[in-house]
């Protein structure tokens, strides 16, 4: 990350499948009220996506679905907050389609997209080792070029 911006990681795990009749009855999960407190307090959201089947992990959209629950708070979440994705996959074509089905729903959210550049790390399992560590250095210096940006757009 450059100086002075800070990365808060987070996951999806705990999050249960997106169920109206459960949001009526219990309200949203205390997974769920988390992240979305994490997500209102940052500047900047970076969406970290895998590809699966040429589109969106599902796993993650409900991720997303949860967060703009209830209808009248997703504005306070997503509304005009800076977004950017990225995304590694060990096909040869990294997340290209899966970035681009993102762009509908981040506008459909309102966010502020950015579309400063675009990073798509393709044959992961050469770029990462076995612990997850980035071992490549052409795509390290990709990635902190598309953060420097990044962290600058969500300033600003």
């Amino acid at each position: 990350m450059p100086d002075g911006v800070t990365l808060e990681v987070a996951t999806l795990h705990g999050i249960p499948l997106y169920d109206a009749d459960l949001e009526t009855a219990q309200g949203l999960p205390e997974t769920v009220q988390a992240l979305k407190e994490k997500v209102v307090a940052c500047d900047g959201l970076l969406l970290v996506t895998p590809e699966y089947n040429n589109g969106i992990p599902g796993v993650f959209k409900n991720g997303i679905d949860w967060l703009s629950r209830p209808n009248e708070d997703a504005m306070r979440v997503f509304g005009g907050r800076a977004v950017a994705v990225i995304g590694a996959s060990p096909g040869g074509f990294g997340t290209i389609l899966a970035q681009n089905a993102w762009w509908p729903v981040l506008r459909t959210l309102r966010t502020r997209p950015f579309f400063g550049g675009r990073l798509m790390v393709s044959r992961a399992a050469k770029a990462f080792d076995a612990e997850g560590n980035l071992v490549d250095d052409a795509v390290r210096e990709n990635l902190r070029g598309f953060l420097d940006d990044f962290a600058r757009f969500a300033a600003g």
